[in-house]
């Protein structure tokens, strides 16, 4: 049985419930104090979704800055309900490092769509676009394999402020990014889609985030909504995005 959401934030069981997982790095997991992007596409799927629906994952902190773990639960939100909070994220956690471990996620989750925010923090520690790319098809076969019919949404990296100032740096986010776009034309099949979110509309490192990095409130809306967005366009799930009023 899976937990589930209801409109009016009450927890419920259903069998037939779609089960969308948030797998992502820093910008996904959020740290404490954070609404994150999570809370916003909550927000939505309260909204417009038509049918169960539960956010599913093997974790559900944020990460705190002064211990420096993925411990905290001090979420802005407070309406925002533990067992909608789960993903699949991590504070400097890259394609390289969610591959391995999709496959079991998708597995013990059942999970049926990911929506996946992966390949800044490669690009800037560990692997060159083309190494990163390859980390990226790994994990996207891992997650096939573990649902034949699994459908995934994968965001292009958003380049940061030190693309600004790195000139080779923001040349690989570009390259990742084709590369990135290739893979998704290889791998999309219509029995288990893959689609490749536009760039947030509107994002602005300089506005939208609080170091030039990570979403601040506004961030967190186009994240959202690029997801949003693309889920009701291609496959009628949801609705157009709409920042819900607080």
């Amino acid at each position: 049985m899976s937990i589930v959401t209801s409109q009016a934030g009450a927890m419920i069981r259903h069998d037939d419930a779609m089960r969308f997982m948030c797998v992502g790095d820093s910008m996904t997991i959020g740290r404490a104090g954070d609404f994150t992007w999570r809370y916003r596409l909550w927000q939505h799927l309260e909204a417009t979704f038509d049918g169960p629906y539960a956010l599913v994952g093997p974790r559900t902190a944020l990460y705190d800055a002064a211990t420096d773990t993925a411990v905290s639960d001090a979420y802005a939100a407070p309406d925002f309900p533990a067992g909608a909070r789960r993903h699949l994220a991590g504070w400097g956690e890259g394609w390289l490092h969610m591959a391995p471990v999709i496959g079991d996620a998708v597995t013990e989750h059942r999970a049926d769509v990911l929506l996946v925010s992966l390949g800044l923090i490669d690009l800037g520690f560990y692997t060159d676009s083309g190494q990163t790319a390859e980390n990226a098809r790994a994990f996207l076969s891992a997650a096939r394999e573990a649902n034949p019919h699994i459908r995934c949404v994968l965001l292009p990296v958003i380049p940061n402020v030190r693309a600004e100032n790195d000139a080779p740096f923001a040349a690989e986010c570009a390259r990742f990014n084709e590369l990135l776009a290739k893979t998704v034309a290889d791998l999309d099949a219509p029995g288990s889609p893959v689609l490749l979110a536009s760039h947030p509309q509107g994002y602005d490192i300089h506005t939208d985030t609080y170091d030039g990095t990570h979403p601040g409130p506004s961030g967190e809306h186009r994240l959202a909504a690029a997801y949003a967005d693309a889920m009701h366009q291609a496959w009628g799930l949801g609705g157009p995005y709409r920042p819900a009023p607080r």
